[in-house]
């Protein structure tokens, strides 16, 4: 560890620190002469006003996040062991969760590594790096992943916005063996397939795995429509549990051919119907058709991906509400999920109860959920709560 690189600490955010926060602000950090020179994701020692140890973490003058911490065990070197053993402590959790190698295996803050994304597909391993801290810890981490999994294909996913924030460039490379074609994922009983080279953020959401698993249940001898359907991961689980029909509907010709891939490889391509078309496009068509279905999911990207998105992305979520509650058959269930941590729970929650009310149709809660615990949330990382699924029976 460098030793000019001190971060000092203003007394306010001192215990902060103790109580576990994660990231320290830039404007909480003292400056001195070596955080000017400092080189970004350089590491460093955080220390009270009073000279006390209270972290070790990486620091980036660029970021608003300008220190995200690593260890608070002053005799701890953040080399390939400390990687080894916070990689083998996340792979004893996930395997008792999810045995079988098809899992969210690091979820960034909430294992220890913060600005690391690692998502296991048997024996490929997907890398999301979003930290220059995290960047330069790169080697000791494939020297770790080589020991610990030892996985045939090491793919690194590094095309996220969240790296120019922190002055990196994007980049997708393999850095071992090869990727080639559609790999298949083990879920709940079920084959898909993902493009993991192309595909959106890791190529899969394994943080849905629960929440199909609940509409799944329910889909026997229903009529379902998957709409933001991706690779089928909502709608081929509900036709393996025995709904009469499910309508995908996406506006990606990839997402939709790894999803009738998926219906052909678990023998379901007859109950299904895939969809080409912008979501609101297509559902407002189904809705001039009078298509009605028992199960109507929604599942679209982030609408409010920063706070000067929350009214227009609030009104999207309120217009596809609307619309799903059209195409519900009497007594049946509608279920929205928002991956968009600025659109906070309760008021999301309110606003689709509201838009219910409205429709003067009765309706009772059935399930409000979130992400699957492979996505574990750090206590005092309110952003680390993204995912909410709210699951509706529609009289």
């Amino acid at each position: 560890m460098p030793k000019g690189l001190i971060l000092a600490i203003r007394k306010k955010y001192e215990e902060n620190i103790k109580k576990g926060a994660p990231w320290i602000p830039v404007t909480e950090i003292i400056g001195n002469s070596a955080l000017e020179t400092a080189v970004s994701g350089e590491l460093g020692k955080i220390l009270s006003l009073s000279g006390k140890f209270l972290a070790t973490g990486y620091y980036n003058q660029k970021s608003y996040i300008a220190c995200r911490i690593l260890s608070r065990d002053p005799n701890e070197k953040i080399d390939a062991s400390f990687f080894c053993r916070r990689i083998a402590a996340a792979l004893e959790k996930r395997e008792k969760l999810f045995p079988g190698g098809y899992y969210r295996l690091i979820h960034s803050e909430a294992d220890g590594l913060p600005g690391l994304i690692l998502d296991r597909f048997g024996g490929t391993l997907i890398c999301q790096i979003s930290t220059a801290g995290m960047e330069r810890l790169k080697p000791q981490l494939l020297a770790t992943l080589g020991k610990t999994l030892a996985p045939e294909t090491i793919i690194f996913r590094n095309d996220v916005p969240a790296r120019l924030k922190e002055g990196l460039k994007n980049y997708v490379s393999v850095a071992k063996g090869e990727a080639q074609g559609f790999t298949k994922i083990h879920e709940n009983g079920c084959v898909y397939f993902a493009d993991l080279l192309r595909g959106q953020k890791t190529g899969w959401f394994y943080d849905q795995r629960e929440n199909r698993k609940f509409i799944a249940d329910l889909a026997e001898g229903k009529s379902v429509l998957d709409c933001y359907c991706y690779n089928g991961g909502f709608g081929i689980l509900a036709a393996n549990h025995g709904a009469k029909s499910v309508t995908f509907i996406d506006s990606s010709a990839r997402a939709l051919e790894l999803a009738a891939l998926a219906a052909k490889e678990n023998s379901l391509l007859e109950s299904c119907e895939f969809i080409r078309a912008k979501a609101f496009d297509a559902l407002e068509k189904l809705q001039k058709a009078g298509r009605k279905f028992d199960i109507v999911l929604l599942d679209p990207p982030a609408f409010v991906k920063t706070r000067a998105d929350k009214k227009s992305g609030m009104m999207g979520y309120e217009r596809l509400m609307k619309l799903g509650i059209s195409l519900i058959a009497p007594s049946g269930i509608l279920a929205l999920t928002s991956c968009s941590h600025h659109a906070p729970r309760g008021e999301l929650k309110k606003l689709l109860e509201n838009c219910l009310k409205k429709s003067e149709r009765e309706f009772q809660l059935l399930k409000s959920a979130g992400a699957a615990p492979d996505h574990p949330k750090h206590p005092l990382l309110p952003e680390s709560d993204y995912l909410k699924f709210f699951a509706f029976r529609v009289e």
